[in-house]
């Protein structure tokens, strides 16, 4: 089975994924921060391939891209980087990344080379639903890759159910329609579009992202759904850290997992 689908088989609440940019602050740091994420406590690992033009990124997570790419990363060096990781590492690992490097990489290259390293599955923010069932989730399907979709407060219900019944894994829950972000809580209009996604009782279990950053936040995102995204707040703590160590401490204290 899919390690997404077996971590929500076995657990429904207070799920942590945390993201970060691969290549970024240094360009070998993406084995260290997987091991130290895994050694710590969190769920699910999503590893962000930099872009130069990342348009759902907020400042954070743009200039972490900007350095990851300075420092040298592509989408060659991370899988080579993310060779043999299954010996290590036994948490779902998610790759998130827009579609133009993933096309120019080729997508059925993509996803064979995710298979051979254990990835799990992808976020393409900027991939088209109708392009996703046409075209993409054929080739994902065959290695047992999940596409995640993201919905919005705008996301219309009957849009909502769609994607509930043609994907698997979870549905990515943005907390609002603006860039990513750290927020230090959510307004009542955020409140009563995550009580309206519960009341839809949709098959797929949901993780809230964009904008978690602390106690409150985290609490909120667990009360209303299976768990949480964080990475603009990892993001930053990584820049401002000495170590890995000491970024993940730091997260998880923050949002009170320590």
């Amino acid at each position: 089975m899919n390690l997404i689908n077996s971590l929500f088989n076995l657990k429904d609440r207070n799920i942590l994924s945390v993201y970060f940019t691969a290549g970024y602050p240094h360009l070998e740091d993406t084995r260290h921060i997987l091991r130290e994420l895994q050694h710590q406590g969190v769920d699910m690992v999503e590893i962000g391939i930099p872009f130069s033009d990342p348009m759902a990124d907020g400042p954070v997570i743009q200039a972490a891209a900007t350095d990851a790419l300075r420092n040298g990363m592509t989408l060659h060096k991370l899988f080579e980087q993310l060779e043999n990781i299954r010996s290590e590492i036994t948490i779902p690992i998610i790759l998130m990344g827009y579609l133009n490097p993933i096309m120019q990489y080729g997508f059925e290259n993509f996803c064979r080379d995710c298979a051979a390293r254990g990835i799990n599955g992808m976020i393409i923010p900027d991939l088209p639903f109708k392009d996703y069932l046409e075209n993409y989730k054929p080739i994902a399907d065959k290695y047992d890759l999940r596409i995640i979709m993201l919905i919005t407060p705008e996301t219309s219900d009957e849009r909502i159910r769609f994607i509930d019944e043609h994907t698997d894994g979870f549905i990515y829950m943005v907390s609002s329609a603006a860039i990513t972000g750290a927020q230090k809580s959510f307004n009542e209009a955020k409140q009563a579009y995550f009580k309206r996604i519960e009341n839809m009782q949709l098959r797929n279990q949901r993780l809230i992202g964009f904008g978690i950053s602390n106690k409150e936040t985290f609490d909120a995102a667990c009360h209303n759904a299976s768990g949480a995204i964080i990475g603009s707040k990892f993001v930053e703590l990584l820049g401002q850290k000495e170590t890995p160590k000491e970024a993940v401490s730091e997260l998880l204290r923050l949002i009170g997992r320590k």
